[in-house]
């Protein structure tokens, strides 16, 4: 199942309202699974794992997650349906990205899920990430309960 499949209706037909581009210098950065406003990424130049996680409160696929690669030479894009984390970490030397963004940065918004919580068992290409003090930081699911959106019906 995709997140596009797994997203409402009414989530798919929200338009971007920015592009904005990201760049990566090193190789196995690994990124923390992140609540954000992208709702489709892109890689214009090296390649990624991509994911998201079903982050919403009470979801019959809560925790769930689907992961893909991206590269500058398969040309897929991934959607990020709202409710749902995000995070990847760069298989090549340099990787270049562009996400489409539904609203504008705001950081009070966001929240950092450990890239290896347990109960959501992401199987990540590499093993030895590197990683920013704000991923080293991320918090369990479990931990962040409260600050995770609700399912809708």
């Amino acid at each position: 199942m995709t997140p596009h499949q797994l997203a409402e209706p009414a989530d798919r037909a929200r338009a971007p309202c920015r592009d904005q581009p990201a760049f990566q210098e090193l190789a196995q950065v690994r990124r923390h699974l992140a609540r954000r406003r992208v709702p489709t990424v892109r890689v214009l130049l090296g390649e990624i794992f991509d994911v998201a996680v079903d982050i919403r409160r009470g979801s019959p696929t809560f925790a769930s997650w689907v992961g893909v690669t991206l590269s500058g030479q398969n040309f897929k894009q991934i959607y990020i349906p709202p409710g749902f984390a995000h995070g990847f970490c760069v298989l090549s030397d340099v990787a270049e990205m562009e996400y489409k963004c539904t609203d504008l940065y705001a950081p009070g918004g966001e929240v950092t899920i450990r890239w290896d919580d347990p109960s959501i068992g992401i199987q990540w290409p590499i093993q030895c990430p590197i990683l920013s003090s704000k991923d080293a930081a991320g918090k369990s699911l479990a931990d962040l309960c409260d600050q995770l959106p609700d399912y809708q019906t």
